[in-house]
Order: structure tokens, then sequence, then C-alpha cells
């Protein structure tokens, strides 16, 4: 993924090179105004697919890649994501933590956009400055095409570039609320693979 810098950023930084000189303070309303401006462009939300999270997978042999499928309707997706987030921060340089949001349920005045802006505001709260894609095809057609009944889903790709598991509902055992956590599952699984 190709990273963005806002111009109003990008002039800032590059002020004091072309005038020989360091930026003055700037006044208190245009602090506000440059890190909002900061703050929005640490979060990204971009379209995409399926086939995009395989690129990046290919894209990104040698680290491990662990893909989050989550919904805004979805509690459990939503109390389990800040685990996403921990497991970026505690492995920057070694894991590929992506998000893939399902919201877009085909309905045909609520294009995939549409949900846009409540993903987005989940995203900036949750502070996830990883990849994040809103999937453009239909939550139905992608669930069938994944062989995948409900979701939290966690897929968690090896070095190999390889799915070395995906975890789902299918791992439900008796006697626990949740198929899996982060802290008692999926980090454990992924610091085996480092």
């Amino acid at each position: 993924m190709i990273s963005r810098v806002h111009p109003v950023l990008l002039s800032l930084a590059l002020l004091p090179v072309l005038s020989g000189a360091w930026l003055a303070p700037l006044p208190a309303d245009e602090k506000s105004a440059a890190a909002t401006v900061a703050a929005s462009e640490s979060v990204m939300l971009s379209a995409g697919t399926w086939k995009d999270i395989e690129a990046l997978v290919a894209k990104n042999k040698g680290k491990v890649v662990v893909v989050d499928v989550w919904s805004t309707s979805c509690a459990p997706c939503m109390q389990e994501f800040p685990g996403l987030v921990n497991l970026h921060n505690a492995h920057p340089k070694d894991v590929i933590c992506v998000s893939f949001n399902v919201d877009y349920v085909g309905i045909k005045n609520k294009p995939a956009d549409f949900y846009r802006p409540r993903v987005e505001t989940f995203l900036k709260k949750q502070k996830a400055v990883f990849v994040n894609i809103l999937c453009t095809d239909e939550s139905d057609k992608f669930f069938a095409s994944q062989e995948l009944s409900s979701i939290p889903a966690v897929y968690v790709f090896g070095k190999d570039g390889k799915l070395a598991k995906r975890f789902d509902e299918s791992l439900l055992q008796e006697g626990r609320e949740e198929a899996f956590t982060y802290k008692a599952d999926i980090d454990p699984f992924v610091k085996g693979l480092l």
C-alpha cells in the first residue's frame, strides 16, 4: 500500500528546508488543525477485496500476516479488535496486521462506501494505524467464497505466505464462551511462528 502524505503536512515539513529557517510555533487554532490532519492521516481505510489480501500476503513473504475479518455490527468482533492493535504494537517489524471490514451487505442504495464513516470512526478510536480494508464484495458472497459461517475470524499466514491457521467459530470448545481470543490463542500462535 502506498502511503499518502497530506499536502499541508508536506508543506510544513519542507518549509524549513526551503526557507533555511525553523518554523515558528503555530498559533493555538492552527496547532489543533495540524494535529487533526496528522491524526486523520495515521489511520487509513482502503476499498478492496480478498484478492488484495492475497496480494498483500504474497508481497510480505518472510513476515507473519494476520488478517482480522470484522464488522461494526458484530459486538464480539469489536471486543476482540484491540487485540489486533496490541499485536501490531508488539511486533511492528515482524508481523503485518490487517483489518478486513465486511459491513457491506449488498443493499443497492447502500454501497460499500456508505459504511466508510462508521468504520473509520471505529478504526480511529482504536488507533488502527496498519492496513485497513473495507470489503467491496457483498458480505454473503465473501463468506461463501471463504466457507466462513460467521465472524469474528482471524487468518494467520506464516512467513512462507501460506495460511497457517484460521481462527473462527469452529474452534469453540465446550466450556468456553469464545472460540478464540487474541490473548489466549492468537498471540501465542503468532509468537510460535516468529
